[in-house]
């Protein structure tokens, strides 16, 4: 193994082919983005110079902090949802005296798998506000609350990000289980011995050991939610008004509705810059020796 790591050429000709692939199909488009920003363009022609103007024009833009503002909504919802219910559920599963944990580890997986638009069609029926699930639960519970959820702009981009957040909690559901159950059991026996609660030594225990997994579920849920758009377009078309606009949506709206290529590629330009900063920060204040056991 060590020749081999030693064998400079050796090592080229196995990256070259996926750096090939990384750089056609993710660096050059990025750096495409960053240059059609530049410009008043439609897409079509060759168009205008004009170096910051699209970006003066985004930081006076109103939509542009809505969307900015609403992609930090999502994220947020993403992050307390997915991360820590993803926790519990991941630490009650590791338990071995839990029954029934294969069945639960692939019904909690389940909605990963299903097309985000069947998911949207689901959840627009349980939102409706003549017959939807929600409403009809509150009815049952002889509570007199009645809500039309997505027509509402206060509620709308929540309501949105909560399906998001179920559908994809899974996926940091298994993540944090794979942590979980790399962990040695000698360190949860030890603190039984010791006197300490199951989830008093979780928190103790686990969680601090899962801090590299954690790291990674915190960057992929919070530019999972600066990156949202699929949800919105399909469940509100970003209404009612503007209220669920994100980055992502207001840079389909400015590229392929309105014909604003140049300004659709600021936003997106922003929005990458945004998740790196994200990822820099994350990566920087959680950052830690790694724990080898």
């Amino acid at each position: 193994m060590n020749k081999f790591m030693g064998n400079k050429t050796a090592i080229a000709i196995f990256i070259l082919p996926t750096l090939l692939l990384f750089s056609v199909l993710v660096f050059w488009p990025i750096v495409q983005v960053f240059y059609r920003s530049m410009f008043e363009w439609d897409g079509l022609t060759t168009g205008e110079f004009l170096f910051l103007d699209n970006y003066s024009r985004l930081f006076q833009d109103r939509l542009f902090y809505t969307s900015l503002f609403n992609g930090l909504k999502f994220a947020a919802v993403l992050v307390v949802l997915q991360i820590t219910i993803g926790t519990v559920l991941a630490l009650t599963i590791s338990d071995s005296m839990v029954k029934g944990r294969k069945i639960l580890r692939i019904s909690f997986f389940i909605p990963v798998v299903l097309s985000i638009t069947v998911v949207c069609q689901l959840w627009l029926a349980m939102y409706n506000g003549e017959y939807g699930l929600i409403n009809k639960l509150f009815e049952a519970m002889g509570i007199s609350y009645r809500q039309d959820w997505l027509t509402d702009s206060k509620s709308a981009i929540w309501v949105i990000a909560i399906v998001n957040a179920w559908q994809y909690m899974g996926y940091h559901f298994a993540l944090l289980l794979a942590a979980a159950r790399s962990i040695p059991e000698q360190y949860m026996e030890a603190a039984r011995i010791d006197g300490a609660e199951r989830w008093k030594a979780h928190w103790k225990i686990s969680i601090p050991l899962m801090a590299e997994t954690y790291k990674f579920c915190l960057v992929l849920a919070i530019t999972g939610g600066l990156n949202a758009f699929a949800n919105m377009y399909i469940m509100t078309g970003g209404g009612p008004g503007t209220s669920t606009y994100t980055l992502t949506y207001m840079m389909y709206r400015s590229a392929f509705r309105v014909g604003e290529f140049g300004y659709g590629s600021a936003a997106a330009a922003f929005l990458v810059i945004e998740c790196l900063i994200v990822t820099f920060a994350i990566n920087r204040l959680i950052a830690r020796e790694r724990i080898v056991y």
